[in-house]
């Protein structure tokens, strides 16, 4: 009985589609982890650049209003 049960071959191919689903949703996994670690680098970058030019133009704004 064992060894019937060893030597069919029925289900092979479901398991095959199976590991093969499996596979796609781990890479899928890995894609969207990536992508959000650069989307949130992205965002500190570009939050940093607006802080610094919102602070140079608010130098630049108050020294010409002290001119006036």
């Amino acid at each position: 009985m064992l060894k019937k049960f060893l030597q069919e071959e029925k289900g092979q191919g479901a398991i095959e589609y199976i590991m093969l689903a499996g596979g796609i949703i781990v890479a899928a996994i890995i894609i969207f982890v990536i992508y959000k670690r650069a989307a949130v680098s992205a965002g500190t970058k570009l939050g940093a650049s607006v802080n610094q030019t919102a602070t140079g133009e608010s130098k630049a704004i108050s020294t010409q209003l002290a001119g006036l």
